[in-house]
């Protein structure tokens, strides 16, 4: 069954495409939607077996995750956009940019590339916050109704869990305690993910990490070599999902990611027609020149 993801949208502009990170759901992006909508038409979605979205019945690899993201812009009448991505969410915008759906990318602590003792210790930590969330779960309505509850509950993520709304408490509930796919989920989008085809990126892409990020460690960074034209982005005062610890940060770098974007709105789409007929004439056209590296924190 291919069924569609559920999501909201708001705005106008040209279309830019929310994907959030596991353990959470499209409430994270609470801060920044407001941000957003004068400029972009938002879609914001819910990862398959997260909120309303449907698990999925294949494997949820990172490649079928993408698949059922690109049947939701399908069914929205929306050809390439514009990603911000956060965690897994981030590594499916970037699969997006290799498939040619993206028109920029920014990427929030993309998961993918890090080493297996790191895989270990994220899936673990993933693992009991299900287990903990799961258990508790009836106590995160009462508790996000408070800034010393919502701290209990988003420490692991934010730099400054105290200024979290709690639309965003409920969605860490959504994408631990009441995920559908959890356990599938951790394994074949988290811990067995390998990216591939990196090379094959030719839009504008910027890598975001939080200087307060202990979850991702250092692996955001590793997709700078890879991933060409792209530049490296340490965000301070920041965490591993960032969106309510520098809102206005983050807006401006998706402004700015998307102003580098080369082509217009209208024939971006078209260029992804093209290169799905072509393939092999559009890859001839690919750069190979790898970005730079921010020089201090923002």
């Amino acid at each position: 069954m291919n069924a569609l993801l559920s999501r909201t949208r708001a705005g106008s502009g040209e279309p830019l495409l929310l994907l959030h990170g596991m353990g959470s759901s499209r409430r994270d992006f609470t801060a920044v939607v407001p941000l957003l909508t004068g400029r972009f038409d938002v879609i914001d979605v819910d990862l398959p077996g997260v909120g309303r979205s449907p698990a999925l019945e294949e494997r949820p690899t990172v490649a079928a995750i993408t698949d059922a993201v690109e049947r939701t812009l399908d069914d929205e009448g929306v050809g390439s956009v514009h990603v911000l991505g956060n965690s897994l969410g981030a590594r499916v915008a970037l699969e997006l940019a290799r498939r040619g759906r993206a028109r920029s990318v920014v990427a929030i602590a993309p998961s993918g590339l890090n080493v297996p003792p790191e895989r270990f210790v994220q899936g673990s930590g993933m693992a009991l916050a299900r287990v903990v969330m799961r258990t508790g779960a009836t106590l995160v309505g009462p508790l996000s109704r408070s800034a010393l509850g919502r701290v209990a509950l988003l420490a692991p993520l934010k730099a400054r869990p105290w200024s979290t709304s709690p639309e965003e408490a409920v969605g860490a509930r959504e994408g631990f305690a009441d995920s559908r796919d959890f356990w599938r989920t951790l394994l074949w989008g988290l811990v067995l993910d390998v990216p591939r085809g990196l090379d094959r990126i030719d839009c504008p892409v910027t890598l975001v990490q939080g200087v307060a990020d202990w979850i991702a460690s250092g692996q955001t960074v590793r997709y700078l070599p890879l991933t060409p034209g792209s530049r490296f982005v340490p965000l301070a005062w920041a965490g591993h999902a960032p969106q309510s610890d520098r809102p206005r940060t983050i807006v401006r770098l998706v402004e700015e990611t998307a102003g580098q974007a080369d082509q217009p709105a209208d024939s971006s789409a078209l260029r992804y027609e093209q290169r799905n007929r072509a393939p092999d004439i559009a890859s001839v056209k690919r750069t190979s020149q790898a970005g730079s590296v921010a020089g201090k924190a923002v």
